[in-house]
């Protein structure tokens, strides 16, 4: 009888069974289903000999010894077999079963953590396990700001200028490509003295009337022109880019400096610079450069067109004898390997002219640097 019973209440274990049709056991892993069945099967075995005996059956107990201690354990609810049906005892076993299998108010929870080296591809740093990275921070955006507008044409540079803050004695430290300025050895202008009397090879100035366009750049009144005009001297040929003026002189003769002074700006097809220094004293009104006067700009930094063609031969002196030496610009950045040509002779020009450039700029010239044993040549 206790066979029969048992196995009638076994199948009652089947949904705790590691192997049984309780797909849920099945996910949830093995340990837990195994301590169910276990605990099923033992409680089920008491129950079966239980009723075995109560039927008289006089086969033997084949439960486990270590059965009688846990059937102490079933609740102290004596029945007798005549009380106690099959379906009833299955129906007990079933309800004890549904108690062991009960969920614990405290469900387990699966963390996943990832290893730092099986990131995602892209991730600089990962947060450590069970933390939480803060954001990356996102790339600093560069702020935009204007480059500085240079004088004189270039951009980028910084402000410079005759007198106080930026002045001639501060431009080699006002920008790094301005530090010959300051460090050069070949600079201008010079105070030109004792040159060395040699027949010097004459100036073969091809100008020609040209259009023209004034411009007042921030430092001096400048005069930019087509490329027709042109210098040849010692077997090279120089295109006159521009010429622009400055007050006082910037070159001394022996010591004298003049009211004003016209700078011819040329260059070879090396890049090679050559400037032609005009003189200039008070005297008779010019018509050449009065011309530029009448087209002086009504804003700063705007060129203004000139309708009528201007005669450049005019601005030259009848004498057209020289000094040379080698020399630099004379306004940053002070680039040296200058071919410098002095004219002899000034020209004149009238004290109002004088007056018209001295209300933009009274002075604009820089000092006069040291000769450092050049050499200086002039025309006999």
């Amino acid at each position: 009888m206790s066979r029969l019973v048992y196995a009638a209440v076994r199948p009652a274990c089947s949904p705790v069974s590691p192997r049984g049709p309780d797909r849920a056991s099945r996910r949830g892993g093995g340990r837990a289903g195994a301590v169910a069945w276990g605990l099923c099967l033992a409680l089920a075995a008491p129950l079966a000999a239980a009723a075995g005996a109560a039927h008289g059956d006089d086969a033997p107990a084949r439960a486990q010894p270590s059965a009688a201690p846990r059937a102490a354990a079933v609740p102290e609810r004596p029945a007798t077999a005549d009380a106690l049906t099959l379906e009833q005892l299955r129906q007990r076993l079933v309800d004890r079963v549904g108690t062991v299998r009960s969920p614990s108010p405290r469900s387990a929870v699966l963390a996943v953590t990832t290893r730092p080296d099986a990131a995602a591809p892209g991730a600089a740093h990962a947060a450590p396990s069970g933390t939480h990275a803060a954001p990356a921070a996102k790339p600093a955006r560069a702020e935009k700001r204007p480059a500085a507008k240079a004088h004189g044409g270039a951009s980028g540079h910084a402000h410079w200028g005759y007198a106080g803050e930026g002045g001639p004695q501060e431009w080699g430290d006002l920008d790094a490509s301005f530090s010959t300025c300051a460090r050069g050895t070949r600079q201008s202008p010079i105070d030109i003295r004792e040159g060395i009397r040699v027949e010097l090879d004459p100036i073969h100035f091809d100008y020609r009337p040209t259009a023209f366009k004034v411009i007042d750049n921030g430092h001096t009144v400048q005069v930019n022109l087509a490329p027709v005009n042109s210098i040849q001297i010692g077997g090279r040929r120089y295109e006159l880019l521009q010429f622009h003026f400055h007050r006082p002189s910037e070159e001394r003769i022996n010591g004298r400096q003049f009211d004003m002074v016209a700078h011819l700006v040329h260059k070879d097809v090396d890049g090679r610079l050559a400037v032609v220094a005009v003189l200039i004293e008070q005297g008779r009104l010019h018509p050449a450069v009065q011309m530029v006067w009448n087209n002086l700009p009504l804003e700063r930094g705007e060129e203004n067109a000139a309708q009528s063609p201007i005669d450049l031969q005019a601005l030259l002196p009848e004498d057209r004898r020289y000094y040379t030496y080698m020399g630099s610009l004379t306004t940053p950045p002070c680039t040296e390997g200058v071919l410098w040509m002095v004219m002899k002779e000034p020209v004149q020009v009238s004290p109002d002219q004088v007056m018209v450039f001295s209300r933009l700029y009274p002075m604009n010239a820089r000092p006069i640097q040291a000769v450092s044993g050049r050499l200086i040549k002039e025309s006999n």
